[in-house]
């Protein structure tokens, strides 16, 4: 049992202090690095040993950047802070009423303070039976998959001697017209039309087909209407098929079906929508449509002042009342605000709400394409292509990734190729050749034997 009062900052006299942090994303990092000196101790808890730089996952999923480009080791992140230790756990639940956290292997972790910063998983709007054929992007390991995915499918192309076939496997479909969506298919885009079509001799830059499905009425629809439009024109231009007010019916292993149209496909991919983590159910908390805790401006759940729930886990809103956006920034600054919290409750005294300092948004179309807005400043074209491009690199954690990201990208920028081309594991039985030339090997080895 936990002693004190958290809103005091009066624990037990005999031991400092206990701060556990539930997720290493942004959110959580930027908590445990905040709390850096202060006068308590610190467990960070992730299923996952490695904090990863999710806005540029999709250039793992298409061969542009290799996964240790974007990840690093949380505890290697966080080695230089004596008050702090790091779990590799998992986390099922929360006892509010003696202070516990309740995980998968160890002990439960009693805490004074609790900061959830979880994250969100893909959202399949209760279709979940779509997961398995349209993917999305939030782990390397999801990245990775649709990458093997994505390169099989052009590998397979390259042999296909049935023209059906061959234009299904040269079609990729990206489900949502966000960020994530158009980033994603315009990398396809360079992929297959570009960088991929120079290595075959049966794949043009003609070949492939990429279409991106957008139910609403524009494609990036955080943006302003006039970036939204440009970002169209870019994206239209790398050679993607641009579909607005597009309704999703079905999704198999064959395509998707959309207004009633089918589009035979080899990939789909989603983008459409995510889904906070369990922190409502484990807080016994009533949750928003996207399962987010809503939260006050202290980051506190209803009645409990001694938890925080941050980042794409809670349901904020800003001085005007507009749900704040699950992006880096918003996790990062209400990580730092939770610290700041934590050590005013220490020295007894307050400290004023949340506030979200928006310093623009940003996203890459292709190669010299991107859109930015600051406000009363809008960006487009090769300008907020090579902002995105700092930003990015600026906010990667370490100088080994900052360097490594740096020269992948100026070497692909040069050369017009991708430098993670891998596919892994054992692809032979799969591939349609191999197939068909299975009973004329096994006739073969049972000869030679």
């Amino acid at each position: 049992m936990v002693e004190g009062s958290a809103q005091s900052g009066a624990p037990a006299q005999d031991r400092r202090p206990h701060v556990v942090i539930v997720g290493g994303g942004f959110g959580g990092l930027a908590a445990a690095k905040a709390l850096a000196g202060a006068p308590v101790d610190v467990t960070l808890v992730d299923k996952r040993n490695h904090h990863l730089f999710q806005p540029l996952l999709y250039q793992v999923a298409t061969a542009g950047l290799s996964p240790a480009d974007i990840a690093g080791s949380i505890r290697a992140i966080l080695a230089a802070q004596a008050n702090v230790r790091v779990l590799l756990d998992r986390v099922y639940g929360v006892d509010q009423a003696s202070r516990r956290v309740i995980l998968g292997d160890g002990e439960p972790l009693a805490y004074d303070w609790l900061i959830l910063a979880t994250g969100a998983t893909h959202s399949y709007f209760g279709r979940e039976d779509w997961a398995p054929f349209a993917p999305g992007v939030k782990t390397i390991d999801d990245a990775t998959a649709i990458r093997r995915r994505v390169l099989l499918a052009l590998e397979r192309a390259e042999t296909e001697t049935d023209a059906a076939r061959r234009k299904a496997l040269l079609t990729f479909v990206v489900i949502g017209g966000g960020p994530t969506g158009v980033e994603m298919a315009g990398a396809i885009a360079e992929l297959a039309r570009q960088s991929v079509s120079r290595d075959f001799r049966h794949i043009t830059p003609h070949c492939s087909r990429i279409v991106l499905l957008q139910r609403g009425d524009r494609i990036l629809p955080s943006f302003p209407p006039a970036l939204s439009a440009k970002a169209r024109k870019g994206i239209e231009e790398l050679g993607v098929e641009v579909r607005l007010g597009a309704d999703v019916t079905h999704i198999d292993a064959l395509g998707v079906i959309v207004d009633g149209e089918r589009i035979a496909a080899g990939n789909t991919i989603w983008a459409a929508g995510v889904m906070a983590s369990r922190a409502a159910e484990w807080l016994g908390c009533k949750c928003d449509r996207a399962g987010r805790v809503p939260v006050g401006p202290d980051l506190h759940p209803a009645g409990d002042t001694s938890i925080f729930v941050i980042g794409d886990t809670a349901a904020c809103t800003d001085g005007n009342g507009r749900s704040l956006p699950g992006v880096a920034p918003v996790a990062k600054q209400q990580g730092q605000h939770a610290a700041r919290a934590i050590r005013a409750a220490l020295a007894g005294r307050a400290v004023p709400p949340f506030r979200y300092r928006d310093w623009g948004n940003m996203a890459t179309i292709g190669r010299s394409r991107a859109v930015a807005d600051f406000g009363h400043l809008r960006v487009s074209g090769l300008a907020a292509w090579l902002l995105w491009c700092v930003a990015h690199i600026w906010f990667l954690t370490g100088h080994r990734n900052r360097i490594s990201v740096g020269i992948s990208w100026l070497w692909s920028y040069l050369t017009y190729q991708r430098g993670a081309r891998l596919i892994t594991g054992d692809v032979a039985p799969d591939l349609p050749a191999t197939r068909e030339l299975a009973p004329a090997l096994a006739r073969n080895r049972a000869v030679a034997a």
